[in-house]
C-alpha cells in the first residue's frame, strides 16, 4: 500500500498555490478509459487531485505537481466509499497496515473535499484535499465513481454488508477475547458498514442453544471469536435444528482467533491475527465446507468440522488443556513430553479409501485447486461447480430444509461395511484425520485437504520409532515436508471406524479439540454440507510440495 498520508504536504501546497489563482474553470470528470494494459480503468479528475481505478488498486496521484510518486490503496483494504449527503465529500473508509511486520490493521479515511464543498469555517481535522472555487459536479457522475470504487473492492461473489452475528468466548485462549473485538475487529466490521449482533457466551456449550434456536432469516454470517471450541459448538447447533441443512447452507460460519489453537482463521484466511481475520471476513469469498458426522457408542451423534485424533495427537490435544496460558507453544511442550516415553494405541483401523498413494493425491490436490480458482474467478461460490457424489450434503431423498444428511454407512454400532479396508496397528503413535490442513499456527498436517471434495485426509505414524525420528517428524510438520516423510501412511478418506484394541482410563478420543468418551467411533464426510468464508475458495495452507508440476496426464489418471 503507498503511503497515502505523505501525499498531505504536497496536497497542501498545491491547495495553497490553487487558491492564490484564479478560479479555475475545471469541472470534475469520470472517464472511462484503457491502459497500456488493456484493462478498463475509471478515472476521477479533481483540479489537484487524480483518483484512478487500477485492476488491483486505488491510485491517488497530486495533479499540479508530479514529485511525488502516486500513492495508492489496495482495492482489498477499501471498506466502504461514499458521498456525504450535503454532497461536499468524498469519503472511502479502508484498513491500513500499522505495524513493522505488518500484523495489525486500523481503520483509516481518505476525505476529498468536492468542487462544492465551503471553505468557510472551522472544521474537525485536516481534510486530505481542499480545491479551489469551482463549478459543482454532476450528482451521477460521482455517484458513478463510487459505485465503481465499490464494484472493485467487492467484486462476485463478495457479500457487501453482511449481517453478522458475533459470539464472542471471554475465556477463549489466554484471555481477552473482548479485548480483541472491541479494539482490533469491531471497528473494521463496522467500517464496512456491517450490521452486528453481539452476544457474549457464559459457560461451555452455551453456541450449541444459541445456534439451535437462532433466527437464521435475520443474519448471513455467524462469527464466533474464540478458539476452535466455538465454531465447533456453532455447527453442533446448527445440525440439531429441524431445518439443519437449510441453515449450514445458508449462515456461513466463519471466526475471529481469539484461542490457543486457531486452525479455523489460519486455514480459510491464513492468518491468526484478529483484525487481519476480520478484513478477510469482510471480503471473504463463500465457500462450501464439508462437515462430518461422528457416531459414539451412546448412540450420540456430533458434528466435525476440523478433525478427529487418537493416539499421541489426541492425548497432546487434550492434556495440555491446563496450559491454555501458553498459547500455541502449549503443543510443542505437550509433545516433547508425550514422545519421550514412547507410549504406543494398539487399535484396528477401517475406512473407505478413495485416494491412496502420495502422487495421486498430489494430483487430486491441483484438481481441486483449479477448480475453485476457476469458479470464483467466475464469480461463483467455492464449491458451487462441483458434482455432489451420493455422500453429499442434499443427502439421499431429503429436501434442503429438513434435518441432517442419513447416514450412508450407518453408525458406529452397525455391521461394518464389506468394501472397507481394515487395517490392525498393533504399535500406532498417532492416527489424525483432518477436514482442514493447519491445525494451529504453522502446524500444516494435511497439505493436501480440500475444503468441498468430500473427503477426509487421514495419516498413521507408528509409536515404537526413536525420539530422534520423532522430533525430526514433528520439525517436517514445521518445515512442510510432512507430507512427504516416509514414516508418514496418508490417505484420503470418505468414512473411517476406529477401535481401540483396549479399555483405558485415562484413553482420550479427541473430535475437534475436545474430548469425547474412549471407545470405538465412526465418521464420514457429508460433501459441501455446511458454509463459510474464505480468501480464495480454498485454504491458505501451500499444500503438498510438487503439487502445481503434476502433469496433465498425471492430473487425469489419478
Amino acid at each position: 500500500m503507498g503511503d497515502v498520508r505523505q501525499l498531505q504536504d504536497e496536497h497542501a501546497a498545491a491547495i495553497a498555490k490553487a487558491s492564490a489563482q484564479e478560479p479555475s474553470n475545471q469541472a470534475v470528470t469520470l472517464q472511462a478509459t484503457t491502459s497500456a494494459s488493456g484493462k478498463n480503468v475509471a478515472i476521477l479528475e479533481l483540479p489537484t487531485v487524480t483518483l484512478t481505478c487500477e485492476k488491483d488498486h486505488l491510485v491517488i496521484q497530486v495533479t499540479p505537481s508530479r514529485r511525488l510518486a502516486p500513492g495508492s490503496v489496495p482495492f482489498y483494504n477499501i471498506l466502504w466509499a461514499y458521498i456525504t449527503p450535503d454532497r461536499n465529500y468524498l469519503r472511502i473508509d479502508f484498513a491500513e497496515e500499522t505495524s513493522p511486520k505488518k500484523h495489525q490493521l486500523i481503520v483509516r479515511q481518505l476525505e476529498f473535499p468536492l468542487p462544492s464543498a465551503s471553505l468557510q469555517g472551522p472544521r474537525e481535522r485536516e481534510p486530505l484535499l481542499s480545491p479551489p472555487s469551482i463549478p459543482p459536479v454532476s450528482a451521477a457522475t460521482l455517484d458513478a465513481f463510487v459505485a465503481r470504487v465499490l464494484d472493485l473492492a467487492y467484486p462476485a461473489p463478495i457479500q457487501r454488508r453482511k449481517r453478522a452475528w458475533v459470539l464472542v468466548n471471554p475465556h477463549a485462549g489466554p484471555g481477552g477475547a473482548d479485548k480483541i473485538f472491541e479494539k482490533k475487529v469491531r471497528p473494521i466490521f463496522e467500517a464496512a458498514r456491517m450490521p452486528l449482533t453481539v452476544v457474549r457466551t457464559t459457560y461451555s456449550g452455551e453456541a450449541v442453544t444459541l445456534a439451535q434456536d437462532l433466527d437464521i432469516s435475520e443474519y448471513d454470517i455467524a462469527i464466533p471469536c474464540s478458539g476452535d471450541g466455538l465454531p465447533h459448538e456453532v455447527f453442533n447447533g446448527l445440525s440439531k435444528r429441524p431445518d439443519a441443512r437449510k441453515a449450514l447452507s445458508k449462515l456461513a460460519v466463519c471466526h475471529i482467533p481469539c484461542g490457543s489453537g486457531n486452525a479455523m482463521s489460519c486455514n480459510l484466511y491464513g492468518t491468526h491475527r484478529p483484525s487481519l481475520a476480520a478484513l478477510a471476513i469482510v471480503k471473504g469469498v463463500p465457500t462450501k465446507l464439508d462437515l462430518c458426522s461422528v457416531t459414539l457408542q451412546d448412540g450420540e451423534r456430533l458434528t466435525s468440522f476440523l478433525s478427529q485424533a487418537y493416539g499421541l495427537i489426541a492425548d497432546l490435544d487434550i492434556t495440555t488443556e491446563h496450559l491454555r496460558w501458553m498459547g500455541a507453544a502449549r503443543f510443542t511442550y505437550g509433545f516433547l513430553t508425550l514422545a519421550i516415553r514412547k507410549k504406543t494405541y494398539p487399535c484396528d483401523v477401517a475406512m473407505k479409501v478413495e485416494v491412496g498413494g502420495k502422487e495421486e493425491i498430489r494430483g487430486h490436490y491441483a484438481r481441486g485447486v483449479k477448480g475453485a480458482e476457476s469458479e470464483v474467478g467466475n464469480g461463483e461460490a467455492s464449491g458451487d461447480g462441483e458434482e455432489g457424489g451420493s455422500n453429499d450434503g442434499e443427502g439421499e431423498g431429503e429436501g434442503e430444509g429438513e434435518g441432517m444428511p442419513g447416514l450412508k454407512y450407518g453408525t458406529v454400532n452397525d455391521k461394518l461395511p464389506e468394501d472397507w479396508e481394515v487395517v490392525p496397528h498393533e504399535k500406532l503413535g498417532s492416527f489424525y484425520c483432518g477436514n482442514m490442513a493447519y491445525m494451529a499456527p504453522d502446524t500444516n498436517f494435511f497439505s493436501a485437504a480440500l475444503a468441498n471434495d468430500g473427503l477426509l485426509d487421514l495419516i498413521t505414524t507408528d509409536g515404537d520409532i526413536s525420539l530422534w525420528k520423532n522430533i525430526n517428524l514433528q520439525l517436517s510438520v514445521e518445515s512442510g515436508h510432512f507430507f512427504d516423510n516416509p514414516l508418514v501412511s496418508y490417505r484420503k478418506v470418505s468414512a473411517f471406524r476406529l477401535t481401540p484394541r483396549y479399555q483405558d482410563p485415562n484413553g482420550v478420543i479427541s473430535i475437534d479439540g475436545e474430548a469425547r468418551p474412549f471407545a470405538p467411533f465412526q465418521v464420514e464426510v457429508h460433501k459441501g454440507l455446511g458454509l463459510t468464508l474464505s480468501k480464495r475458495g480454498v485454504f491458505e495452507a501451500p499444500g503438498p510440495h510438487g503439487w502445481d508440476k503434476v502433469t496433465t496426464t498425471e492430473r487425469l489418471m489419478a
